[in-house]
């Protein structure tokens, strides 16, 4: 398919939204359990939306924020098979990232803690700017062409 002649599809952008954010938050269960889970006796919520479980005064804590930072690296993964064009990839980040700031909102109140903060847009930068290099990466890869001889 080639990329100028793609139209405008809304459910497209909301199926590949939801794809991502369901991705996301799959990885970040797959880091937390690996990092957390043989730390503490129960793995919950908490971890994913309480703003209080990024704490780096504990090992928890830095575990916590290591799941989360490689759950952008997989986020960029994901993008690169999900949204596959570089200019998107800065949209669709923004888009994870306010999406769980809300829930995290709703969740555990307004984030108050600088380390969350630091956290959320370093992992923001990290799933936007790995995506874009990947997804140029592809962008600018030789197309192979076969050359056929006819006998004649």
């Amino acid at each position: 398919m080639f990329y100028g002649a793609v139209v405008w599809d809304p459910w497209l952008i909301v199926a590949q939204i939801v794809c991502l954010q369901c991705l996301y938050y799959l990885s970040i269960g797959l880091f937390l359990s690996i990092l957390v889970g043989t730390r503490v006796s129960r793995l919950s919520l908490f971890y994913f939306f309480d703003y209080v479980a990024l704490s780096a005064t504990t090992i928890t804590g830095w575990c916590v924020i290591a799941s989360f930072l490689l759950s952008s690296v997989a986020g960029a993964w994901f993008m690169l098979y999900l949204i596959e064009r570089a200019k998107k990839c800065l949209d669709f980040s923004a888009t994870v990232y306010i999406i769980h700031l809300f829930i995290c909102i709703v969740y555990g109140g307004w984030p108050s803690s600088i380390t969350w903060w630091v956290v959320n847009g370093t992992g923001l930068a990290v799933m936007a700017l790995l995506g874009e290099y990947l997804c140029i990466r592809r962008e600018l890869r030789e197309i192979p062409i076969t050359r056929y001889r006819s006998n004649v």
